[in-house]
């Protein structure tokens, strides 16, 4: 795929960047070949696995901490996946789970040498289109995090949840989604399909969602550097309101411990336990004499 892609690329005299999932039982394994391919981005959270794969915490915890120190060393771009919290979960109620979570995954991210650059935090757009001001808390929830995450390559998703087979309404639906994006400065954009909850997009899907997306990108392009939110408008209020939930529900993580917190169904509405979930027989106590040589050599000095 990489071959091809660069044969492409200099028939368009532009590069193309290749993408994978760095997921689930072989996360380590995924993040060398990634990186002796020149792949340009993984989806690579440190929860994700335990949440939505029903993979063990533990198992999880040390592989991100290594597929991200790999990673960093191929300057490999991560994504995360918060956005997913918000297809189980309701997105206005938990929105303050994704800002949570993404706060845990940036730390994660720098222990395992992850520049800011490399750290494309996720979130979506996935609240319901019948609740009254939507747009206005989806402008506030995107804004919130590019503002929290001045650095960071942010990652945007579009709607899915509440997609329904009206390819006209989900036109518009993505017309909104792109509209933020580029309002708020989100670095990396997926594609909203308007034929999403119908079938796997066909190639003329995609060609209309990437003309959607390249209208509103261009016709708004400097829109973001001629507005202002106003100062104690809705959008700065509801910004306000899910930063403090966020700080409130991050103090009782911070009592419980994150495993505890993982168990009660904080993110996403899903329980899992220490024990549960595969993999946990591929996690073994370290010996007295253990020795790993590549954080000495793979990890940035300030972080080893």
């Amino acid at each position: 795929m990489r071959a091809a892609l660069d044969e492409v690329g200099e028939k368009l005299g532009r590069y193309i960047r290749l993408t994978n999932y760095c997921s689930g039982l072989c996360m380590p394994e995924i993040a060398a070949m990634g990186a002796i391919e020149r792949l340009d981005m993984m989806l690579n959270d440190s929860m994700y696995g335990i949440i939505f794969r029903d993979i063990n915490m533990k198992r999880t915890f040390i592989d991100q901490f290594f597929s991200r120190m790999v990673n960093a060393y191929a300057g490999i771009i991560i994504n995360t996946g918060e956005d997913n919290y918000l297809t189980t979960a309701d997105a206005y109620e938990a929105a303050h789970t994704v800002l949570a979570s993404q706060l845990i995954n940036e730390q994660f991210a720098y222990l395992s040498g992850l520049q800011p650059d490399q750290m494309g935090l996720g979130h979506a757009f996935e609240i319901h289109p019948e609740l009254e001001n939507g747009f206005l808390w989806e402008m506030a929830h995107a804004q919130l995090v590019r503002q929290v995450f001045p650095d960071a390559s942010l990652k945007y998703m579009p709607p899915t949840k509440h997609m329904t087979g009206n390819i006209f309404k989900g036109q518009v639906q993505d017309t909104l989604f792109n509209i933020v994006s580029t309002v708020t400065n989100q670095n990396i954009h997926l594609l909203g399909m308007m034929t999403e909850a119908i079938h796997t997009p066909f190639i003329q899907d995609r060609f209309l969602a990437i003309q959607n997306a390249k209208y509103v990108f261009g016709t708004m392009k400097d829109l973001h550097s001629e507005i202002e939110f106003k100062s104690g408008g809705k959008i700065e209020a509801r910004a306000q309101e899910v930063l403090a939930e966020t700080e409130s529900i991050l103090a009782e993580i911070e009592k419980m411990g994150l495993s505890a917190a993982i168990g009660k169904g904080t993110f996403a509405e899903i329980s899992r336990t220490p024990t549960g979930g595969k993999g946990l027989a591929g996690v073994i106590s370290k010996a007295a004499d253990y020795y790993n040589p590549f954080p000495q050599l793979m990890l940035p000095t300030q972080v080893a």
